[in-house]
């Protein structure tokens, strides 16, 4: 390269630095003249897709974005938490804010079909202290339904204790569903109360989440013998599901008797006395016989 193309490089150089410049320049005059006239940025939740109403909100319908302070409508929020979870009261657009006027908690104006899993159904049961753990359930609990039911005709009429139901989630302890706020208005004479849910025993139902066959099994039972059914509350960590075979009074009566026996085995028999020894015979001294 010669001293004249090296020159031209160069001032290349600069040419490209100073277009980049002045085109920093612009943009930041730019943005500090829509700053002034439209005042300054807000972050803001936005929905990125069409939400119908009565629909869940999840977070792959909304994202958040910044948005000029004159822009950002009344009721909108930043806050994903607040959005997420929540239903839509009404249809909201693509691109349009979500406003908290137009979402609500999951709960009963909201209904139940939003909780039940698809293909799921929701059932629910009469409960009371002694066959639902004393009533300390609460919505999102895991239970065990266990059902004890009269079989067979005359001398052969026998009760069976079976475990009908393994792993099942409660999606509401009366009025209480998962997820909602834990108050209800009530109205008291010419005034409105709030009654606070959380520790609320009076409810006398909870409704439980089965499939198609099982909520089956559920209804036939409730509508033969309702005062059969007993729940079992899981830890929320387990989750596994085990056959359990029925319990009879024969089953009983012989996990009786083995535990007996295994007693029995474990404790050790007493050893006979050893018999007594015959006592020595004395020797007599030397004789003579005559």
């Amino acid at each position: 390269m010669n001293q004249n193309e090296a020159r031209t490089f160069w001032i290349s150089i600069a040419a490209a630095l100073f277009a980049v410049f002045l085109l920093y320049s612009y943009t930041q005059e730019k943005s500090a003249e829509l700053t002034k006239k439209f005042g300054a940025k807000q972050r803001v939740v936005i929905a990125v897709k069409d939400i119908n109403e009565m629909e869940t909100i999840d977070e792959s319908m909304v994202q958040i974005v910044e948005k000029p302070v004159d822009f950002v409508e009344p009721k909108a929020t930043a806050d994903m938490e607040t959005v997420v979870g929540q239903v839509a009261l009404a249809p909201i657009k693509k691109d349009e804010q979500i406003l908290l006027s137009k979402i609500i908690k999951p709960g009963p104006v909201t209904g139940l079909s939003l909780q039940v899993a698809p293909s799921k159904r929701a059932v629910a049961i009469p409960i009371d202290e002694t066959r639902a753990v004393a009533k300390l359930l609460n919505p999102g609990d895991r239970i065990d339904i266990i059902t004890a039911l009269d079989v067979g005709k005359g001398a052969n009429l026998k009760r069976e204790v079976k475990t009908l139901m393994q792993d099942v989630v409660i999606l509401s302890t009366g009025l209480r569903v998962a997820n909602e706020l834990p108050l209800l208005y009530e109205k008291i004479g010419r005034e409105d109360q709030i009654r606070n849910l959380r520790g609320d025993t009076s409810f006398n139902t909870i409704t439980v989440e089965a499939s198609p066959k099982e909520a089956q099994d559920l209804i036939y039972i409730l509508s033969t013998s309702p005062g059969s059914l007993f729940i079992s509350l899981r830890h929320p960590s387990d989750r596994q599901k085990k056959p359990i075979p029925e319990t009879t009074i024969e089953s009983l009566i012989g996990q009786v008797t083995k535990s007996v026996l295994n007693q029995q085995q474990r404790v050790p028999a007493s050893r006979p006395a050893p018999p007594p020894k015959p006592k020595p015979k004395k020797k007599s001294g030397p004789f003579i016989d005559l």
